[in-house]
């Protein structure tokens, strides 16, 4: 569960970058890499941090 929210709070860290992005009128290609940069080290160290808590249990 610590995952899922971990996760939902980078899925809206990364609307709220691309939002501003797509407000300075970036082109929307560099936007979608931004995103997918970005979803990449949300996940890595999503992960990273529940391996950690569940090794620790």
């Amino acid at each position: 569960m610590t995952l899922a929210i971990y996760l939902i709070g980078w899925l809206i860290f990364i609307g709220g970058v691309s939002w501003a992005l797509v407000s300075m009128h970036v082109a929307q290609h560099y936007v979608a890499i931004v995103a997918v940069i970005l979803l990449g080290i949300g996940v890595v160290t999503g992960a990273t941090r529940a391996r950690g808590r569940a090794r620790s249990s």
